[in-house]
């Protein structure tokens, strides 16, 4: 019997190497969903409770494998449920293809049940590459072209197939007119260098300063051993943007952590300080964290020349492989004798770690936040995988999460979207079944879809070697971020009927399937839970009652600008005497004998 669509479709997916699709089914990908019982399951059908988390948890696979993330959806409501997903791939640089059915080629324009103009909805999420196959001689073209459009521009791509179509014999591109035929499936990037023109006016640049600061983000992964090189040759500091948190470990004593508002204040001191900026591999946006205008000079390093030299006036733009072109930089550069700017800043590092495990420890009620993190960042196995969820948790994440060994970690960094940090983790899980995954999350993320996700991690344990997949509920009742954002940004009191969130014990809910479940409601109780979650042989939940009234202070901040916020709500906020004595006992920790710098 011939090979129908839906058996071409897994079968080139399998000679693209791909192992599993994060999927929903539907009546609109019936053909392909058949296909996979014909083909044992392979790739693996792993289905989702939710079209979105399928997008996520291959954005999630993809983030932490280096691979293409594979999602597929209905058509109609299941395909629009993925765009969230999708936006977070478009917007953080990482490659996904969607596959999504349509209705039937006879009924396309008639108004029919579930059809949606499936082209205008993804021709922006998917602008780099989306096409809509009706005859199955488009196939491998369509699909090796979203595989290798997905990865040279590090996008999502979506693939349409009507449900008709899916079940027709597939028939192969002819050596004829109007017919593309395709290549074997596979793609090998090449290694993008600059001119050594461009280089040698670089070193230029770099040599000529005397406090020389480097900002890291995703893009220089690769590159963490040059990176290191090239600050020790120049003397300098590297801050990291969220996105490349996990670039450099953070025992490194001339790393001064994550940059921005959820950043550290070694960081903000290395940007205001220096008088040269080389950046690797970033497009950290928030140019208020950056050296002034004029300050410094700046050299840039980015494989996308679309995206380099517009976040600070950069004096020359290095477009190429950010490996290659600091391993073509490194012999050019010499760095100043006079070692006084790093000696600064390694003071400055060593004071930020005593001043952050000062206000870890604060007391609060009934926990603080911030040692949820750091007890975690005590114990933490040197090869896991950490996920944040956006909002108040990003802000532990971004500031007590210390990187050590292997351990990588990521979050939405750039779409900043509430729910991805339990799918990140079950994608994780599948890209390495061998290493636990730890999820930091909100329990507004949480109820917003974590805890049907927990069922997606039940049903798919037994196939990790490692089944420690952990979720740390920030349980505070609130929805922590917006609140304090209001507060901040508005001068505006705790509105409860939008922020208070319905209490539920997450602990309770995950043993009914079979989890390991600690529910934590004091500071001594944390460290025990973290050792008992972090030895158990099965998948675990972490419910931590903790203080939503610890304040998320910028690194940038004064003692007096924070007591100021603090007071400006103190009419009509319901917790406003809490509130201020957190942000002062805090605050206070960074003026306490032992701050550096």
């Amino acid at each position: 019997m011939a090979d129908s669509v839906g058996d071409y479709v897994l079968r080139r997916l399998r000679e693209w190497g791909v192992e599993q699709v994060f999927a929903y089914p539907g009546d609109g990908i019936n053909g392909i969903v058949s296909s996979f019982g014909a083909a044992d399951d392979r790739p693996r059908f792993i289905q989702s409770r939710h079209e979105e988390m399928s997008a996520f948890e291959a954005v999630g696979y993809a983030k932490f494998s280096g691979k293409v993330g594979v999602c597929m959806a209905t058509s109609g409501p299941g395909a629009i449920h993925l765009l969230n997903g999708l936006y977070d791939a478009k917007l953080d640089h990482v490659p996904v293809v969607a596959i999504v059915g349509q209705t039937e080629r006879s009924a396309m324009g008639g108004s029919y049940q579930q059809e949606v103009d499936l082209q205008s909805l993804f021709k922006d999420v998917a602008s780099e590459y989306l096409v809509e196959v009706n005859v199955s001689e488009q196939l491998p073209n369509a699909i090796d072209r979203a595989f290798r459009t997905a990865m040279t521009r590090r996008a999502p791509t979506a693939i349409i197939i009507p449900s008709d179509l899916q079940t027709q014999p597939y028939s192969p591109p002819q050596h004829a007119f109007k017919q593309v035929p395709s290549s074997e499936p596979g793609l090998v990037a090449p290694t993008l260098v600059p001119a050594e023109a461009e280089i040698a006016r670089a070193a230029e640049v770099l040599n000529a300063g005397e406090k020389v600061a480097i900002l890291v983000g995703q893009g220089a992964r690769t590159a963490a051993t040059e990176v290191e090189q090239v600050a020790d040759v120049l003397g300098a500091g590297v801050a990291k943007a969220l996105l490349g948190k996990d670039v450099l470990p953070d025992d490194l004593p001339f790393v001064t952590g994550s940059i921005g508002l959820l950043g550290t204040r070694p960081s903000y001191e290395l940007m205001r300080d220096c008088d040269t900026l080389l950046i690797v591999g970033s497009n950290f946006p928030y140019t208020q964290f950056m050296p002034e205008f004029g300050q410094a000079r700046a050299v840039q390093i980015d494989i996308d020349g679309t995206l380099i030299g517009m976040r600070y006036p950069t004096e020359v733009n290095l477009v190429g492989d950010a490996k290659a072109t600091l391993q073509a930089l490194l012999p050019r550069l010499s760095g100043p004798t006079d070692r006084a700017w790093r000696e600064t800043i390694e003071e400055n590092v060593t004071g930020w770690w005593d001043t952050m495990q000062r206000e870890a420890m604060v007391d609060a009620d009934p926990v603080n936040p911030m040692r949820i993190v750091w007890e975690l960042s005590e114990r933490i196995p040197h090869h896991a995988i950490v996920t944040s969820d956006s909002g108040s948790a990003a802000n532990w994440y971004a500031r007590h999460l210390r990187i050590r060994g292997d351990i990588r970690g990521s979050l939405s960094g750039t779409l900043a979207t509430m729910g991805p940090a339990v799918p990140y983790a079950i994608g994780a899980k599948f890209a390495h079944p061998d290493r636990p995954a730890i999820a930091i999350t909100g329990d507004g993320a949480m109820q917003m879809n974590g805890m049907a996700e927990l069922l997606t991690i039940a049903r798919y344990a037994d196939r990790w070697s490692d089944r420690r997949c952990i979720i740390c509920v920030l349980h505070n009742n609130d929805l922590n971020q917006v609140t304090w954002e209001l507060r901040a940004m508005g001068g505006a009191p705790k509105f409860e009927e939008s922020q208070s969130l319905p209490d539920v014990s997450y602990a309770d809910f995950a043993r009914g399937l079979g989890f390991e479940a600690i529910t934590v409601r004091s500071p001594d109780e944390l460290g025990p839970a973290w050792d008992r979650v972090l030895a158990a042989d099965r998948p675990a939940v972490l419910d931590v009652y903790c203080d939503p009234e610890v304040p998320p202070i910028p690194p940038h901040a004064t003692f007096e600008q924070a007591k100021s916020a603090a007071q400006a709500v103190l009419k009509g906020d319901p917790d406003a005497f809490h509130l201020v004595a957190q942000g002062i006992k805090t605050k206070l920790q960074e003026a306490l004998p032992g701050r550096k710098g």
